[in-house]
């Protein structure tokens, strides 16, 4: 009987009540302490992703002004050269238009000169003609036709004088009837000496002007074509310079399309970082206050904690306990229920899953002659000079048209060779500047696919400690529902004890006489400090408010992880894409770089054959030693030095 009665007594309501304090007080320093580690972690992540972010935003923000400037830049080149295209294009059609205005009027020029030479050669080959007549009818027989003579009359050419006189020597009778014993030759040799001698001199004067017509329209027809060909080369040159400038245009508009295209990426990407920054310093500053809060709360229910067990384990409660409460064992889940966690709220857990945010993230021949001349039969010296003459005139034609070929070829190879230097310096930038492109896309997807995957790992993440605390919610909703029912408990047996205590009068005067101790009765400590049935009915508040906060807290942080995700998932499909459409851009760089390449082969090529051909052209073409005018120069001394060594030796006057 007496052990039953020690074991019943063992634990008494009170001593079980201020157990569960002391543990709750204990578990509460705990978790302070755990909940301040927590928030210094979580405060470490949101300054950290504040600077990164903030860094990501300034240096987008730079991006988007160079990318814009960019743009401007290829807008106003666009339109520059669209205004120089324009100025070749008119160039070229008012070079079209002088290139047959000069043909128009070159083929005036060949007109006269066809119809001059005509005359020309129709009056020599009359005068010819006529001086044989005279000359055959003086020596060989009579006279018996003077029609060659005569029809010297009908030409353009023949001056008045001349034909006066030729008049005057057709009027004549060459043979007197009365003086038929009168030599005929000699008679008309008289008659016609002067005529004869002044159609001679008309037929050197003729052969002489149309020689000298002749250099003129060899002349003329060089000067034409030296301007075709330098109208030719304008054109030409313009319609390079002009595809050239498309080319540069067509490039500048691609480059502003390309870099309208990263700019509303990089403006994209910039604007979700901007809302994510900002969703995470609304949650940080929110973090922050509900961590003051919840330590302040913490604290005060410490406080509370501390006193209630001061309270209860004061002697005057113990004492009563022992004496005037019967012992009973409480199997009941009171107080036990607060050893549970009382778990940190939504907030400060929220710091767990965003910690793992990612970072977020550019000629000797006259000498020859003259020793041939002094050996040489007369007749064949003067057909030697004609022929040399001829051919010194032939040589002239073809040295000219081989001068214009050699000026054709060399400037086509001068400009092809520039053409190609030009165009393989262009290749050259062409392909520095997709080599780098290439690499910084290279950078940028790494860097875009890294932040992809730490999104995915934050989700993953925040997705399991969401599970967690949403499990440890709902645990200390139970919780704090046992505890608030322990506490009830608690406080009606406290109720109960009142109630006893009020009425242990009539008890003792049932009993036998004993010496007095108390003056009276013990009725609780209701009226001190607000009594423990006050303490615990505040714990029971405090419960409830816990149960309703944590439903509360549930809910937020359920909403902020919705956010959470939501924001995530926009984030990672803006990386996303981003990550596509710079994978697509390297493709095409590098595709354009392999063309390049090719491209910068064959031009090499192409310009190293230039480059040969110019050394084939040289021996030839380049002056070495004598210029060409020299050339010309001595040639034209030489030829007159043969025309008058042929009048010479027909016996002119060449004074």
């Amino acid at each position: 009987m007496v052990l039953a009665s020690q074991q019943a007594a063992a634990v008494t309501p009170v001593q079980k009540v201020i157990q569960m304090l002391e543990g709750m007080a204990a578990k509460g320093k705990k978790e302070k302490h755990e909940e301040q580690v927590q928030y210094a972690a979580y405060k470490q992540f949101c300054d950290d992703t504040s600077v990164e972010k903030t860094r990501s935003i300034k240096m987008a923000s730079e991006s988007i002004e160079v990318l814009k400037a960019d743009i401007s830049k290829a807008i106003s080149d666009a339109a520059m050269l669209t205004k120089e295209i324009a100025g070749h294009d008119q160039d070229i059609s008012v070079w079209t238009g002088d290139s047959k205005a000069t043909t128009n009027v070159r083929g005036i020029e060949k007109a006269d000169y066809d119809a001059m030479h005509k005359d020309y050669s129709e009056s020599v080959d009359a005068l010819q003609r006529a001086i044989a007549v005279l000359k055959k009818q003086a020596y060989d027989r009579k006279q018996s036709s003077f029609a060659q003579v005569s029809a010297l009359r009908e030409l353009s050419l023949i001056p008045k004088d001349a034909k006066r006189a030729i008049e005057l020597f057709l009027a004549q009778d060459p043979q007197d009837p009365l003086a038929v014993r009168a030599p005929e030759a000699d008679g008309y040799e008289f008659q016609s000496h002067g005529v004869i001698e002044m159609l001679e001199k008309l037929l050197d004067k003729f052969i002489t002007e149309r020689t000298t017509l002749e250099k003129e329209e060899m002349n003329s027809k060089h000067a034409y074509d030296m301007l075709m060909q330098d109208l030719k080369a304008q054109i030409e040159q313009a319609t390079q310079d002009r595809t050239e400038k498309s080319e540069t245009k067509a490039k500048k508009l691609q480059a502003k399309a390309s870099a309208e295209g990263d700019l509303n990426d990089t403006t994209s990407t910039r604007d979700a970082d901007q809302h994510y920054l900002n969703d995470l310093t609304a949650t940080c500053e929110q973090k922050a206050s509900d961590f003051e809060s919840r330590q302040q709360l913490r604290a005060e229910e410490i406080d509370a904690i501390t006193k209630a067990i001061e309270i209860l384990s004061s002697s005057a409660v113990t004492g009563n306990a022992d004496k005037y409460l019967p012992t009973m064992l409480q199997k009941g889940r009171a107080l036990a229920s607060l050893r549970s966690d009382m778990k940190v709220e939504s907030q400060a857990q929220a710091a767990q899953y965003l910690r793992s945010r990612a970072e977020q993230l550019d000629s000797r021949v006259l000498s020859a002659l003259a020793a041939r001349v002094a050996e040489d039969p007369f007749r064949k010296v003067k057909k030697m000079l004609k022929d040399l003459l001829v051919r010194l005139m032939e040589e002239a034609n073809e040295e000219a048209e081989h001068k214009g070929w050699c000026d054709t070829e060399l400037a086509t190879n001068e400009q092809t060779r520039k053409e190609k230097t030009d165009a393989v310096e262009t290749l050259h930038a062409d392909i520095d500047e997709l080599e780098g492109s290439i690499a910084k896309l290279t950078e940028d997807i790494a860097d875009l696919t890294t932040s992809v995957a730490e999104l995915d790992k934050a989700m993953a993440d925040a997705t399991s400690l969401r599970q967690k605390e949403s499990a440890e919610n709902t645990q200390t909703g139970q919780d704090a529902q046992d505890a608030q029912t322990a506490v009830a408990q608690a406080i009606t047996v406290l109720k109960e004890f009142y109630e006893k205590a009020g009425g242990a009068t009539a008890l003792v005067q049932q009993q036998p006489a004993a010496p007095a101790i108390f003056d009276a009765p013990y009725r609780g400590m209701a009226d001190e400090n607000g009594g423990v049935v006050g303490m615990l009915e505040v714990i029971e508040a405090d419960f409830a408010r816990l149960e309703a906060d944590t439903k509360s807290s549930e809910v937020t942080a359920q909403k902020e992880y919705d956010t959470f995700m939501t924001d995530s998932k926009v984030d990672k499909a803006a990386k996303s894409k981003d990550i596509e459409h710079k994978t697509a851009k390297k493709q095409d760089e590098s595709q354009a770089l392999t063309a390049k390449n090719q491209d910068l082969e064959g031009t090499q090529k192409e310009l190293d054959a230039s480059l040969a051909y110019f050394d084939k052209l040289k021996p030839s073409c380049v002056d070495a030693g004598v210029s060409y005018d020299d050339r010309v120069a001595r040639r034209k001394a030489e030829i007159e030095s043969l025309q008058e060594a042929l009048r010479i030796l027909n016996g002119e006057d060449i004074a």
